[in-house]
Parts: C-alpha cells; structure tokens; sequence
C-alpha cells in the first residue's frame, strides 16, 4: 500500500514529482530507500537534486483557441533571468502550453503527468531538461479558462512574458477584450467589484489609516470622515471597476463596460516570482567558505 505520506516523504527527499515518487515506490514495493535508489539510477534524482534551488526566473505563455472561448495560462520557472531566454527553455513552456490547451488540463499535477507527442509526460521532460540546462526548472502552476455562449475570452502577455492575464469579457469585442487584459497587467486589481474584496484586507487597511491619523487633534466626527474617504479611495485602486483605464485616465473601466454593453465575469493575472521568496546571495562569503572547506 502506496500511502500519501510515503509519498510525501520521498519527494521531501528528492525534490521530484509526485507521480514520478508513485511510480518508483511502486516498483520498490513501498522501500523508501530502493525508491530512492530506482530514481537516482533513472537519472531522476540527479534532476532532483537542484530542487532545493530557488526557481523565481521564468516565462508566461498563454495559448488561445481559434474561437476565443478556451485559453491556457502557464508559468514555468528557472534559477537565471539568461536561462529564462534559452531557446529549449522557451520551447518546453511553449510545448506544455500548447500540449495543455489541447486536453483542457485544469489542475497541475494532472497537467505535469500529461504526456506530450514525444512519449513522455511533462515533469520527464522538465528532468530531462534540468540536466541539459543545469538550472532547476519548475512548472509552477496552470489556470486554464473556458467558456460557453457569447463572450469570449481576452490575453495579454507583458515584458516577454514577465506577466500574463486571462479575463473572461461577455461581449465578443476583441479590442475590448485585450484592452481590459492589458489594463489588469499593468493596474494589479484585488477584484472586479467592491463586494468581492476580502473584508479582512479592508479591515486592515481602516487599521493603518486609524492609527496614522489617532495624533490628530481634528474632531472624532471630522476623523471619521476622513478615515471613510481614505478607505473609499483605497477600495477604488484595487478593484477593477473603479480604476482608472490605463489607456484613457478620464474614464474608469467600468465606464469602458457601459460604453460596450459588457461586463466581467473573472480575471486571471500571474506574473513570474510572484510570491517567491528569493535568497540573498553573499558572494564574498560563498567563495570565502568555498576557499576554506578546500583547505
């Protein structure tokens, strides 16, 4: 019996894949150490072994259907802006990418189990790769969008694909589509309307403005007003209908709505590292220790 902690404790070991540890638990009859053993000798672990490494480089690729109405979203990381450039980085993103929109994978383990025209499936692939390259490379995770009846989805893809956006628009209006698409990339809404906002967000916000201004000698009436307008104001940046269109500052993108008959239903944004811890990197001391473990 193959359980989930076993499973979970071998990737902890060796950095791989959930269904690459499966299989190998599998054929090592649930022996964590031949499990191991299999990997490193299929050349797994080797790819494994950087993926301590922390991977917040990388690309966004969208790809869309013919008819607008599906669209896939990947983000695939490395160690190294060059390697984020590389021609066989770049062709594996674009692959997977396309490989996804073809299945309609929704959930990422799914999508890294699924096998591509060369035989093997994504996270094979991804080994096969970090052993050429030498960098750890992560297929970081996967939104894919899909519609029916009118609509139609719109993308935009920003700074060779630092940031991606999906956003689902209910007419069938592609300038608008991709106008609204560019608008979240470079405006980084919370939601789409006000309603939506996490209460906690917002309650943390009416904290901060509360104590910035408790000094104040202005009456509680006044201080109270002044601590709603801030809040109002801090509501409108972040939600999509409020803000200002990028394109034309006079009118919001909820005026740009009305002007089209339109509205939105959801929006996806991802933009490489997003939420990566990176580490600091103290090259004197790492040459320093280097020089010392040699003596």
């Amino acid at each position: 019996m193959i359980t989930a902690s076993l499973v979970k404790e071998l990737r902890e070991q060796t950095g791989a894949g959930m269904m690459e540890c499966k299989k190998a638990l599998e054929e090592a009859n649930g022996n964590l150490e031949a499990a191991v053993t299999i990997m490193r000798k299929s050349g797994q672990a080797k790819a494994a072994k950087k993926g301590d490494r922390i991977a917040a480089e990388g690309v966004i690729v969208i790809k869309t259907s013919d008819d607008h109405k599906t669209a896939i979203m990947v983000e695939v990381n490395c160690e190294t802006d060059f390697v984020s450039r590389d021609k066989s980085f770049l062709e594996f993103a674009d692959t997977i990418a396309a490989q996804g929109l073809k299945v309609r994978v929704t959930e990422l383990d799914k999508f890294l189990s699924m096998v591509l025209d060369s035989g093997k499936n994504v996270l094979e692939t991804r080994e096969g790769l970090v052993a050429k390259i030498g960098e750890n490379i992560n297929v970081r995770r996967v939104k894919l969008m899909d519609i029916s009846g009118e609509g139609m989805i719109g993308s935009y893809a920003h700074g060779n694909g630092r940031i991606g956006v999906l956003v689902e628009v209910s007419v069938a209006n592609p300038e608008l589509a991709k106008d609204i698409a560019m608008h979240i990339a470079a405006s980084k809404p919370a939601a789409i309307l006000p309603e939506e906002l996490p209460k906690a967000l917002i309650e943390k916000e009416k904290e901060i403005y509360a104590a910035q201004l408790q000094d104040t000698k202005k009456p509680p009436e006044i201080l109270e007003k002044i601590l709603s307008g801030r809040v109002q104001k801090f509501i409108g940046e972040i939600t999509l209908v409020k803000q200002q269109f990028v394109k034309n500052p006079d009118i919001t993108i909820e005026d740009l709505l009305q002007q089209s008959k339109a509205r939105i239903s959801s929006f996806t944004r991802f933009e490489v590292g997003e939420g990566i811890e990176k580490k600091e990197t103290d090259f004197a001391a790492e040459v320093k220790a280097q020089i010392e473990s040699k003596k």
